[in-house]
């Protein structure tokens, strides 16, 4: 399928890509793009071998059909499998914008792995059977928990192994030197995020693992979760509501603004933690060199993401606003100019997502966190 048209001379940018794969996992078809968009991008644009697995096709998400942002679709809501199909598309869409003209961008769904020759002992599902989107209800302003009636088969219910176990095959198959998803607290608290981060880590030590029951030989994988400085989302947040095309693009459409003083969801960590980290652990990713590629994916998903907007080039770049957009909650976000991750070196074939809570370090190199709880 032909996603949205980006330009081939996309330059390659200045990204700490590594010469080998990159490998993303996300909970929902959009996640790809909202929360590591231009790590793929740049890892395409670099001529590397990039995929995307997704873990649920987004059955019981919202569907933007508004006045202002018309879609035609308000029907697919409510109606899982309609839906599912219609988000396939999308995500497509997105990983075709994200790709370029000179990259291809892999993609599997999770439940598509199939184990049927090899399942290990205690993996219960069968290849037809779904992972399933668990939803989610507001509990704090851009927090999430779970939703009252998530149902039996809802990826957040799905035994740990269960999902481990497949993506651990995927990343054997696969051999990517880098493994990106979420912080452990699914950067905003959604369940699938933070399931998906903990499939992540398990996965990542049984594919490490000689012993463990998963087709293929042993690999190893650094560990990328996504953060933001919180300095910079509340930076960025300030600079959204003093631009004047947000401001008119709001009064118009009946848009609102995120409070830069509110609390902040998970991902956003304080400045001295990430220099506490070391620049080692941390990686940053210009968004500015791949911006046409992340922002034609994220208008390749429609029904959840409205108002893809660039920053005027008149308006101030200093302050880090690239453009800004709005999802069904109706409030303006905006691209802030790098994506950042924390760095977890190989991880132990014994660790559990517990234990990985605490960064985990390479062998021989020292925590500066030692000790702090």
């Amino acid at each position: 399928m032909t996603g949205p048209a980006v330009s081939a001379a996309q330059p390659v940018p200045a990204v700490p890509v590594r010469d080998g794969g990159l490998l993303a996992v996300h909970a929902h078809p959009d996640d790809e793009t909202l929360a590591t968009g231009a790590l793929l991008a740049s890892w395409a644009a670099a001529g590397r071998p990039v995929a995307v697995v997704t873990c649920t096709r987004g059955e019981r998400g919202e569907v933007i059909d508004t006045p202002a942002h018309r879609t035609g679709l308000a029907r697919l809501e409510g109606d899982g499998p309609a839906l599912a199909a219609h988000r396939e598309t999308e995500l497509a869409a997105a990983l075709a914008a994200l790709g370029g003209a000179s990259g291809v961008v892999g993609h599997t769904f999770l439940d598509a792995v199939d184990l049927s020759d090899t399942r290990p002992t205690g993996v219960r599902r069968a290849s037809t059977e779904r992972f399933e989107d668990s939803g989610m209800a507001w509990v704090a302003p851009g927090v999430a928990g779970p939703a009252d009636d998530a149902p039996a088969t809802a990826f957040a219910r799905v035994p740990l192994d269960d999902a481990a176990v497949r993506l651990a095959a995927v990343v054997r198959a696969r051999r990517p030197v880098v493994v990106a998803t979420y912080e452990e607290q699914g950067g905003y608290g959604h369940p699938d995020h933070v399931r998906t981060h903990d499939v992540a880590v398990r996965a990542l030590a049984l594919a490490a693992d000689p012993g463990a029951p998963v087709p293929g030989e042993p690999w190893a994988a650094e560990l990328w979760r996504a953060v933001t400085p919180s300095a910079a989302l509340r930076a960025g947040r300030r600079a959204l509501a003093a631009a004047p095309a947000a401001r008119d693009l709001a009064a118009r459409t009946g848009l609102t603004f995120p409070d830069p003083d509110e609390p902040l969801p998970p991902l956003a960590r304080h400045d001295a933690e990430l220099r506490d980290a070391g620049p080692h652990d941390v990686a940053q990713v210009d968004v500015a060199a791949v911006l046409d590629r992340v922002l034609a994916a994220m208008r390749a998903h429609a029904t959840q993401v409205q108002h893809v907007t660039p920053a005027p080039a008149a308006e101030d770049p200093g302050a880090g606003l690239l453009g800004w957009y709005a999802l069904s909650n109706d409030v303006l976000a905006p691209v802030l100019a790098h994506e950042l991750y924390l760095v977890s070196p190989h991880l132990s074939p014994h660790l559990s997502p517990e234990a990985s809570r605490e960064v985990p370090r390479a062998p021989g190199r020292t925590s500066r966190r030692a000790g702090r709880r």
